[in-house]
């Protein structure tokens, strides 16, 4: 079975034209995505993530409902402390 996670997108390098990454939010823990699929992704915004590569888009209230559902099923962390939004 597979899962994608979703996070928010904190910054984006496009140093590398080739490879556009992007760092993300993952409920407190900061994690390197390849985001060279969603060409007009910007800051602020949430993707679904699986392996490394961020496969679409989501809105946020999507992406929070799907993370507070992680959580109860204990998937997830609850780091009160670093919050998602």
């Amino acid at each position: 079975m597979c899962l994608a996670v979703p996070g928010k997108v904190i910054s984006i390098d496009e140093s590398n034209p080739e490879l556009k990454m992007a760092k993300v939010n993952f409920n407190g823990v900061m994690k390197n995505v390849c985001v060279q699929w969603l060409p007009d992704l910007m800051i602020g915004e949430y993707v679904l993530v699986h392996v490394g590569f961020a496969l679409n888009k989501i809105d946020e209230k999507e992406a929070l409902e799907t993370i507070q559902i992680l959580k109860e099923m204990g998937d997830l962390e609850n780091n009160e402390e670093s919050e998602i939004t």
